[in-house]
């Protein structure tokens, strides 16, 4: 098979994959467009007969959007700052630094990874109740979303890190600055880049994020727009069109700045990756 023939075939594949997996999110935008009998209809509508532009209209007169919306940016934010603020430096030590501890940090920050929120939430919501944090609930989720998001976070800045020459951080210290002032000096703004991908990446995380909040939120005033939705499942009825208008007014922001900040995002991934 020829070079030009084999690229035409990888991207065949890649249009198809890509296809695969936006269709989930192309029938989101569709559904919010249907009559309760269009979402039913068989066959199924790929384009909406009748676009009922009014779905939206409803659901902003009958939820409160915005208060949802305001909820999920300072969960976020605050899930963005704490996470920022604990795992650059940790990021920063597990580049520089190579032992068996170090090692064996490293291997238990992946393996923390993997564990599901459903798996931690019951713990947390103990340790949190006998801390007096669940008083204060938005910030008793932004805790647990923290932990939950810091492995990420830190995995994501290391290779940043690895990416900024040792020398220029050795050069410093021989100019009579701390470690702390190489870090803060020299590491960080190097890093700037990849570390504000995993910023962004870890802000998306907690504004979408559900089960700590819906675990730690029982105020309706202070839950985000994920558990917002909920609103819409009743008992014997739900309201598909009017859930799917809600997830695309709150789904729509976060991918118009994916699109804006795509190649600064795959940039940012890549940083470190040939260290």
């Amino acid at each position: 098979m020829s070079e030009t023939a084999k690229n035409r075939l990888l991207l065949a594949v890649a249009i198809v994959l890509a296809a695969v997996y936006l269709f989930p999110l192309y029938w989101m935008y569709v559904t919010s467009l249907k009559s309760g009998s269009g979402i039913f209809a068989v066959p199924p509508q790929i384009l909406p007969v009748d676009p009922q532009w009014g779905n939206y209209a409803e659901v902003w007169r009958t939820t409160n959007i915005p208060r949802f919306l305001w909820n999920s940016l300072v969960i976020a934010s605050g899930v963005t700052l704490v996470t920022g603020l604990v795992g650059a430096g940790a990021a920063w030590v597990l580049a520089r630094h190579r032992s068996l501890w170090i090692d064996a940090a490293l291997f238990v920050i992946l393996m923390l990874q993997v564990l599901p929120p459903s798996l931690m939430v019951t713990p947390i919501f103990v340790g949190f109740a006998w801390a007096g944090l669940l008083d204060y609930p938005r910030l008793a989720a932004v805790l647990a979303i923290s932990a939950k998001t810091l492995p990420f976070f830190i995995i994501l800045c290391r290779a940043a890190f690895l990416t900024v020459p040792r020398e220029l951080e050795e050069a410093a210290l021989v100019d009579g600055n701390s470690r702390a002032g190489a870090f803060f000096m020299i590491a960080l703004p190097l890093a700037r880049n990849g570390i504000l991908v995993a910023s962004l990446l870890i802000f998306m995380q907690g504004f979408g994020e559900y089960v700590y909040s819906a675990s730690l939120i029982a105020d309706n005033r202070l839950q985000p727009a994920s558990i917002g939705m909920t609103n819409y499942l009743q008992p014997n009825v739900v309201n598909w069109n009017a859930i799917m208008a809600f997830a695309a007014t709150y789904v729509t922001p976060i991918l118009a700045a994916f699109v804006v900040l795509q190649r600064q995002i795959v940039s940012g991934l890549t940083s470190g990756a040939l260290k």
